[in-house]
């Protein structure tokens, strides 16, 4: 009989955990999985473009992004990452004259890729900016199996720093992302930055990885934390190396030391309005908040450029 309950117990454990480990391996593949479709974003509500947008406004801005894509060809960059990947990773570069030592790191968000950048690129090269938009590890042309987050991102972009600093060593860089480039640059400022990093701008990052997670696992599936996002936590450690509960923008901008504007939209229910307050209040350092009423996720440039650029060239200039 005690022989028969120790095999009994023995199949139930290797069941448990073979769902266990089947369960983490669908939602590592549906969210963290590189070059897999992500259908969740497609006709997803909290994506949907707001009533706020003005036709006329979006009209004028895609014309000039269209103008600048015509007049201005990007150059490449590329770096190996440091881990043991050893990843070849992309940017698209925007050389603006050359006795020029301002420079912008625009970071794009989740599925995105330096290509769609062209709006947050333009504005900054008008300003005179030199210009590096990477592609993530996983995102447009640059290698990689699975998307970070943000987190190993954050690794990137400090050789995208040092990149840029060889070139020119009295660089005056700003960091600026969107969504998950949002959170990348957050992540990256609580790491060891030079002082060639003057400041900060994110709009809609996410406050930590697991925050976000358990937001999309309860609209999307309705299910709880525990044991989903768990199980889905030790596949990525698995086979992405890095720790969901870890990767936390909240916990990297406490240890920042440089300037940071916060921006969102108050309408935002993709990574919701009230992560700004968490990751706004973390920050002990010099900032400043900008929240556009109406605008949903990525939309606060779309539903105001006024009130967005001014706030950023009002920021960005005290340090640059």
């Amino acid at each position: 009989m005690k022989k028969r309950m120790t095999i009994v117990l023995s199949i139930l454990a290797v069941g448990l955990g073979a769902a266990y480990i089947g369960v983490g391996n669908y939602f590592y593949n549906f969210a963290l999985k590189a070059n897999d479709e992500k259908e969740f974003m497609e006709g997803n509500p909290h994506l949907e473009e707001s009533i706020a947008v003005v036709a006329e406004v979006a009209e004028a801005a895609e014309l000039a992004d269209s103008q600048f894509e015509l007049q201005h060809e990007a150059s490449a960059m590329s770096i190996i990452s440091d881990d043991e990947l050893q990843l070849n990773l992309h940017a698209d570069y925007y050389a603006n004259g050359s006795d020029n030592h301002k420079w912008a790191i625009a970071v794009h968000g989740y599925t995105g890729s330096a290509d769609g950048m062209t709006r947050y690129i333009r504005n900054f090269y008008e300003q005179g900016f030199h210009v590096v938009a990477p592609d993530l590890r996983g995102h447009g042309r640059s290698e990689g199996e699975y998307i970070g987050m943000g987190w190993h991102d954050r690794l990137d972009l400090l050789k995208w720093i040092d990149e840029i600093i060889s070139l020119d060593p009295d660089a005056e860089i700003a960091l600026f992302g969107i969504s998950m480039g949002g959170a990348t640059v957050m992540m990256t400022s609580g790491e060891d930055l030079p002082s060639n990093v003057k400041v900060i701008v994110e709009d809609c990052g996410y406050s930590s990885v697991s925050d976000v997670f358990v937001y999309q696992l309860d609209d999307l599936f309705g299910l709880p934390e525990f044991p989903v996002l768990n199980a889905a936590n030790t596949v990525t450690k698995m086979r992405a190396g890095f720790d969901l509960y870890e990767a936390s923008a909240v916990r990297q901008v406490a240890k920042s030391k440089k300037p940071m504007l916060f921006i969102h939209g108050n309408q935002d229910t993709f990574v919701p309005y009230e992560m700004l307050d968490e990751v706004y209040e973390a920050a002990n350092v010099e900032k400043n908040k900008l929240i556009i009423e109406g605008a949903g996720h990525g939309e606060a440039e779309k539903i105001d450029p006024d009130s967005y650029w001014n706030a950023v060239w009002s920021f960005v200039g005290k340090y640059i």
